[in-house]
């Protein structure tokens, strides 16, 4: 199984809502919560946003579907949402992951 770690960008209020919609629906094993300050280009202008990164641990088959979810029930128009791999790990915490995914 391929694992990665999704990064994934929302407004402070929403993002503990779209954490646990991810852990619910088992497309997520786990979700950090980090509170960060984003500096961004949109429609042309410079903008500053107080949000929350969440950084999401799961299998790379399940990011189709976990990316759907996230736009669902996402407030902004193009979402940051990014997958990297996790190239090396602790045996028994990916098998964590595989097990917290699995339907």
């Amino acid at each position: 199984m391929e694992h990665v770690v999704v990064y994934i960008t929302a407004p402070r209020e929403h993002g503990e809502r779209i954490a646990r919609h991810l852990v619910e629906r088992k497309l997520a094993a786990c979700v950090n919560i980090a509170q960060v300050t984003s500096i961004y280009r949109w429609e042309g202008r410079v903008e500053r946003d107080e949000e929350v990164l969440l950084v999401v641990k799961t299998r790379r088959d399940k990011l189709k579907e976990l990316i759907a979810e996230v736009k669902s029930i996402h407030p902004y128009k193009v979402p940051e949402i990014i997958a990297l791999p996790i190239v090396e790990g602790d045996l028994e915490y990916l098998r964590w992951i595989d097990e917290s995914v699995n339907f």
